[in-house]
């Protein structure tokens, strides 16, 4: 990839993030697909960001970290390296919770092994900021690049602003999730109330008993077969239906 000059004027750089920013909220309003909407904010980095070849983002699942996705094996490699030793970029800035920037001279001292990989990989240069969208999500976004002369603080900054956008679009996302799954639990809710007082109502008229009293013949049903009371009355209603005989 073509490196810009850092010296030329800022806006066109946050022009680049600002395009790559709406890209990825396009994205959101056409899928919601956790792991896609992933994909695309680790594909879009590339173009936020100078200098960035390649790209991961990192998920910390209870304390394990873990590469969801990744724009090329050989980084998925590299990510699972830094797992394995328990330090690296990526690992840092998850830990620091501050951008890390480095070159692979530099992390020969302090990586290693990581470095050796990286160098033989034919990177030379890292940039790793944390991501943290709320108490549930946290990870980091990784960038690779075969620059040996490292990322410039400009390309830093573009990454952190970056980072802070999308975290704040996955706070969104994970608003609509929560909603969306609140809904789900209300409308089977609902429907289980529906199908329930189908079934008292039937009762009712059958046996010529009064609301509690139906009410109580299908919970003791529910729990002499160890069922759901949804399950019970959803039965039946069916056999009420079909016309089969009525269950004592």
């Amino acid at each position: 990839m073509e490196r810009r000059d850092p010296t030329a004027p800022a806006s066109p750089l946050f022009d680049e993030v600002t395009g790559a920013l709406e890209a990825l909220t396009a994205v959101l309003r056409e899928e919601d697909d956790f792991r896609i909407l992933l994909r695309h904010i680790c594909l879009q980095v590339r173009h936020a960001v100078p200098g960035v070849d390649e790209a991961s983002v990192t998920l910390v699942t209870g304390e394990v970290p873990h590469t969801a996705t990744a724009t090329s094996a050989v980084v998925d490699d590299l990510d699972g390296e830094q797992y394995r030793i328990g330090d690296g970029p990526c690992v840092e800035a998850i830990r620091g919770g501050k951008i890390v920037r480095t070159t692979v001279s530099d992390a020969v001292e302090r990586w290693p092994r990581f470095a050796d990989g990286a160098r033989e990989a034919g990177f030379g240069s890292f940039l790793a900021a944390p991501l943290v969208a709320d108490e549930r999500f946290s990870g980091a976004v990784n960038c690779y690049g075969r620059q040996d002369d490292g990322f410039e603080e400009v390309e830093a900054q573009l990454l952190e602003l970056y980072t802070a956008a999308v975290a704040a679009i996955l706070r969104v996302y994970h608003r609509y999730l929560k909603a969306r799954e609140t809904a789900e639990h209300l409308r089977t809710a609902l429907t289980s109330r529906a199908v329930i007082d189908q079934a008292k109502g039937m009762l009712m008229a059958i046996r010529q008993v009064d609301a509690d009293d139906a009410f109580a013949l299908l919970v003791e049903q529910s729990q002499r077969e160890n069922v759901k009371l949804r399950e019970v009355a959803e039965r039946f209603v069916a056999r009420v239906v079909s016309g089969h005989v009525l269950p004592r």
